[in-house]
């Protein structure tokens, strides 16, 4: 068995010696395509590969037509709308995901932001604080949740709301103070910051726009670590033009980075690229949860983190 190790965004050397490891310990044969900038050269290394491990690269219909005998991919992070499943599901290739291995150091960052912007990007100007604020999570899934955790030292009040969940089910997380709202807007409504957590799916694209958003207060902030196809941009640029304190910060960065830079420099922040699961210790509990998954899959045929249909 060949497992190849495909991204275009590394994983720290660290990541890779435990995955490189963790894979022929198992007695498979180990490569890897680090920081390739072309589609071809992916292409060409798939060709004899019979397992996958990548970050955000895209694994589209060509790539997998191209590996004929590709078994498992596995997304070291949890979105996987960069895989195109239907494919994979005719091609009988089992997709999984590595749920919860990247959420502190995504939550980190989310708050990392927040205080960035709080404090005028540090330039010296007169900031305000987290403490005491009332913070909305949409969707309340790993990340969401880690985010809650670190809001306890704030002081802040958290609510959340998830379509996906039940109100009685949202009430069992108990240990992360939070308190359930009924609907979105009433959670938009009693967000003074509002973290975006939702996964990218046909029914949440386009999902926050102006509707939603003119329900927060006038010098709201939202964030979004998730992605930028939740936000309908121009609703967002709109509300930032009506209100001139409220503020937007992102770990993806929008089509439109450049406009929001010009017109709201004070107000708006976007990382240069997704940085949320940029950290060593991410980097290796994402990619070895990849490798072991990988080989227990081929030895136990254990799927337990599909997100395809079988065939």
């Amino acid at each position: 068995m060949k497992v190849l190790l495909a991204t275009g965004k590394p994983f720290a050397t660290k990541a890779v010696e435990e995955i490189q490891q963790i894979i022929e310990s198992a007695g498979y044969l180990f490569e890897k395509l680090e920081s390739y900038t072309d589609k071809s050269l992916l292409l060409d290394a798939v060709r004899d590969a019979n397992a996958l491990i990548i970050r955000s690269d895209i694994v589209d219909r060509e790539v997998l037509e191209a590996a004929p005998n590709l078994k498992v991919v596995v997304r070291a992070g949890s979105g996987y709308d960069n895989v195109d499943l239907e494919t994979a599901t005719n091609r009988d290739v089992c997709v999984m995901n590595t749920p919860g291995q990247n959420a502190n150091a995504v939550a980190e960052l989310v708050f990392g932001m927040m205080i960035y912007m709080q404090r005028n990007q540090f330039d010296g100007s007169v900031g305000r604080e987290l403490f005491n604020k009332r913070l909305g999570l949409y969707a309340f899934g790993n990340v969401a949740k880690m985010v809650a955790r670190i809001a306890r030292g704030f002081n802040m009040t958290v609510n959340a709301y998830s379509p996906t969940l039940t109100h009685d089910d949202l009430r069992k997380e108990g240990e992360y103070g939070v308190y359930t709202v009924y609907s979105n807007r009433e959670l938009f409504m009693n967000s003074d910051f509002l973290s975006l957590h939702m996964p990218l799916l046909e029914e949440t694209r386009n999902c926050v726009g102006y509707e939603l958003l003119s329900l927060m207060p006038l010098d709201g902030v939202l964030i979004n670590t998730a992605r930028k196809e939740l936000l309908v941009e121009d609703d967002l640029m709109r509300i930032m033009e009506e209100r001139p304190r409220f503020k937007y910060i992102t770990d993806v960065m929008p089509d439109s980075h450049e406009e929001f830079q010009a017109r709201f420099p004070k107000r708006y922040f976007s990382t240069p690229k997704k940085m949320g699961a940029q950290t060593a210790e991410a980097n290796i509990n994402a990619g070895l949860a990849a490798a072991g998954q990988i080989v227990s899959y081929f030895r136990k045929g254990d799927e337990q983190y599909r997100v395809n249909n079988k065939t």
